[in-house]
């Protein structure tokens, strides 16, 4: 029977993780029934009907967009499980229990279509205990895919499959989950805890008991369990806070009673008496009263830490600064550190680099799936297999050895050498017959890390480089801090576009950065503000607006692809591309005022021409006008690829990719798409309200200053916003050029610049990542 292409999907259970499966699969505009029990005979459909709303004010949003909610019809176990017929992928998503699952599972095989996906999203429950008492059919069709949550958010979904499961029916899921859900699907084994779980459930264990054994302060234990080592800047104990301190001892008693007796966790699972008097007293962490870090509001809202020995809460302390190269990453000089600090540091990963090590083949086929996971489902920067090399494998055996702790078959078959290598410009992983094996992608997934890996830049400067990526597309890539951009980004926008011209047929602007780009550079325009610097200041707006206006008429396609943050300059430039493709989670907007300026490299009159040909606004130059100082003078930011659509930042034609490591490849399709018969597109003109349309501007700002919604200096910015998108002195009959719009950009931004207010938004937004309300 061959695998479904799924075009609807069920998912029984409308909890936090099965709504938020279900937002999901309709972000990814494919139709979804929610189902749950009935609780109100009443109202039938309460449950699901209620996650579904609840979603839709929930932030961060489940949803992409509220359009994407429509697409969730939502119903009851006892009505509607019939529905299930029609599609082609059910999700159970019910709680942890054996029993309600393999009853849920005999009502659904009396009803579903043979050969349709049947999955279930547990993290604790074996795949053969689940599939018990089943028929074969159902076992051929039955998988497991433990999804992270948030769904929408959490890029890892672990599938397991069963020694009867359908090899094409989970490639098929599989496939559904990365090209349409956006996941990256890693391969586990049916184990206890399945990977991230298991390994970060331990290193969590590992660091909680290290640090009241070694009576470390949790801002101590954090600032070395943190960054230092590669992991989200939270910590342990802030990590804790965000997913719920109540979560440990489900985990732990999961865990405990799953896995055999002889299993390291085994040794090191206890329950600190200060961890259960918090979920007793309800400081469950940032969903409850607090955590091991609250704030304090009847204190001026001052932020406390909990003393671990005596749970008294007390003002947080500054996180010690760790000395040299232990503070910047260096892990041999972090376990070397003398006293508590370093005895910590080696105390969470010699454990759990260890008992990771101990995990292939049992929980993964190999250390590329124990390293992705890890990435993906702990937000860690290197997997452990990764933070092994950073220290070095025979240091870590001879340390494991010396205290006599086990060290797994595969570090002593590393040796010498290191997990990972590069051999002729491919990345290479050392696998379990002590050879090493190439990193085989996906197919359709194109890394620019790959390429980097395999070639030098055709071009390149202290912010930015240019890389052949193949069949005639090249890629600027920024690589400044936050990839700002600079004068550096516009040299070599510059010294690109002959170059692709000679030789090439079409530029991609991709990066595998967090962040697409920050925007400007405001660390160096504050420098140029404190010393006066206003010609140096223009040269960079005019520069700017000159280089995207030069990728904007050039003999060639640009295709942009954004993924994370395209703020100000970095949204400017998606503006001035011939098309893009967006990973769904771009954050995109002309945020400017925000810092007391106005988009000065072109953002105002691209915007205004997208709003003027938009069909849903009335005709004339008004209403156009109106929608787009609404949109910069709030500073306005889509949440999502989809939200950028319906403000303008993104075409209705450009393009969407659900999944980050699909992104390259997709835009550079795209660019290939655009050459036979390319012309750059006709400068457009503008007729603009004039003087009258500012005044109906003005009383707008006005009404909100009186209700406290803007601040005067808002009103002076809106001001010259105002003034460059009503044309400044023409005439509602006169046509203004394209240079006329950028004349009015760059005098609204250089007044604007010499204000002391602005320049104390600026520094502020550098110092604490905050707008200033002055």
């Amino acid at each position: 029977m061959s695998a479904p292409r799924i075009k609807k999907v069920c998912v029984i259970g409308a909890g936090t993780m099965g709504a938020g499966i279900a937002a999901q699969v309709a972000n990814a505009g494919v139709p979804v029934l929610l189902l749950d029990i009935v609780r109100d005979p009443a109202d039938r459909n309460a449950v699901a009907a209620g996650a579904v709303a609840k979603m839709l004010k929930t932030d961060p949003a489940p949803f992409m967009s509220k359009a994407a909610a429509k697409l969730v019809e939502v119903g009851n176990i006892e009505d509607d499980l019939a529905k299930v017929a029609d599609c082609d992928w059910i999700v159970e998503a019910i709680i942890e229990r054996l029993d309600l699952k393999q009853d849920l599972y005999a009502k659904l095989e009396a009803v579903r279509r043979p050969g349709t996906a049947i999955s279930s999203n547990t993290s604790t429950i074996p795949l053969a205990k689940l599939t018990e008492g089943r028929s074969e059919a159902f076992r051929r069709d039955f998988l497991i895919t433990h999804f992270f949550n948030p769904p929408r958010y959490m890029r890892l979904l672990e599938v397991v499959a069963g020694p009867e499961s359908d090899p094409a029916l989970v490639a098929a899921v599989s496939d559904f989950a990365d090209r349409g859900l956006g996941k990256a699907v890693v391969r586990a084994k049916d184990t206890p805890g399945f990977i991230a779980n298991r390994v970060g459930t331990f290193w969590i264990q590992a660091a909680l008991n290290a640090a009241f054994d070694l009576e470390l302060t949790v801002e101590e234990a954090d600032a070395i369990a943190g960054r230092p080592m590669g992991v989200p800047k939270t910590g342990i104990f802030g990590l804790i806070d965000l997913v719920g301190i109540d979560l440990m001892p489900h985990l732990k008693q999961s865990l405990t009673s799953t896995l055999p007796a002889d299993d390291p966790y085994q040794a090191i699972a206890r329950t600190a008496p200060l961890i259960e008097k918090m979920i007793a007293d309800g400081y469950t962490g940032r969903k409850g009263k607090g955590g091991f870090y609250r704030i304090n509001r009847e204190a001026g809202k001052r932020k406390e830490a909990i003393d671990l020995a005596t749970g008294a809460y007390r003002p947080a302390a500054t996180p010690p600064s760790l000395p040299g190269a232990a503070g910047k990453g260096d892990l041999g000089a972090l376990i070397a550190l003398p006293g508590k600090f370093g005895a910590y540091a080696w105390a969470i990963l010699g454990p759990t680099l260890s008992y990771a090590a101990s995990l292939v083949p049992q929980a993964a086929d190999d250390i590329v799936a124990i390293d992705e996971a890890m990435k993906l489902g702990y937000n860690w920067k290197y997997g452990p297999f990764e933070l092994i090399d950073r220290i070095g494998a025979t240091k870590l055996v001879e340390r494991l050895a010396a205290e006599g702790q086990p060290v797994p078959e595969i570090l002593k078959l590393a040796g010498q050498r290191s997990f990972y290598r590069i051999e002729q410009g491919r990345r290479q992983y050392l696998g379990l017959d002590g050879d090493y094996h190439d990193v085989v992608r996906p197919e359709g997934v194109l890394l620019l890390e790959d390429i980097k890996a395999a070639s030098k830049p055709l071009l390149k400067n202290g912010s930015a480089a240019l890389w052949d990526i193949g069949d005639g597309v090249v890629a600027l890539e920024f690589t400044g801090k936050m990839n700002a951009l600079d004068g550096d980004v516009m040299k070599l926008i510059g010294e690109a576009i002959p170059l692709v011209q000679k030789s090439y047929k079409a530029l991609v602007v991709y990066n595998e950065g967090s962040n697409f780009s920050a925007g400007a550079n405001l660390g160096l325009a504050l420098f140029a503000l404190n010393i006066a610097a206003w010609g140096e200041i223009e040269k960079l707006v005019s520069g700017g607006q000159q280089a995207y206006k030069a990728l904007k008429y050039a003999p060639f396609p640009v295709v942009s692809a954004p993924a994370g943050m395209a703020l100000g300059g970095g949204c400017e430039i998606l503006l001035h591309s011939d098309a893009v493709q967006a990973h769904a989670e771009s954050y995109i907007g002309l945020v400017e005022c925000g810092v007391g300026l106005v988009p000065g490299w072109g953002g105002c009159g691209e915007m205004l021409d997208r709003w003027k040909k938009n069909p849903a606004l009335p005709k004339g130059p008004m209403p156009a006008v109106a929608k787009v100082f609404e949109i910069i003078s709030t500073a306005t930011v889509a949440k999502s690829a989809a939200e950028a659509k319906e403000l303008g930042f993104l075409r209705p034609a450009d393009g969407v990719t659900m999944n980050r490591d699909r992104l390259l490849a997709d835009a550079k399709a795209k660019a290939l798409a655009l050459v036979d018969g390319y012309a750059p597109p006709a400068p457009p003109e503008f007729r603009l309200p004039g003087a009258g349309g500012r005044t109906a501007l003005d009383l707008a700002v006005q009404g909100f200053q009186a209700r406290g919604l803007a601040t005067e200096y808002d009103g002076v910015v809106s001001g010259l916003l105002a003034e460059v998108l009503t044309g400044g002195d023409a005439d509602p009959v006169d046509v203004l050029s394209e240079q006329d719009m950028l004349a009015l950009e760059r005098k609204a931004f250089m007044t604007l610049v010499r204000e002391p207010r602005t320049q104390a938004r600026v520094e502020h937004m550098l110092e604490t990542g905050k707008p200033l309300r002055n």
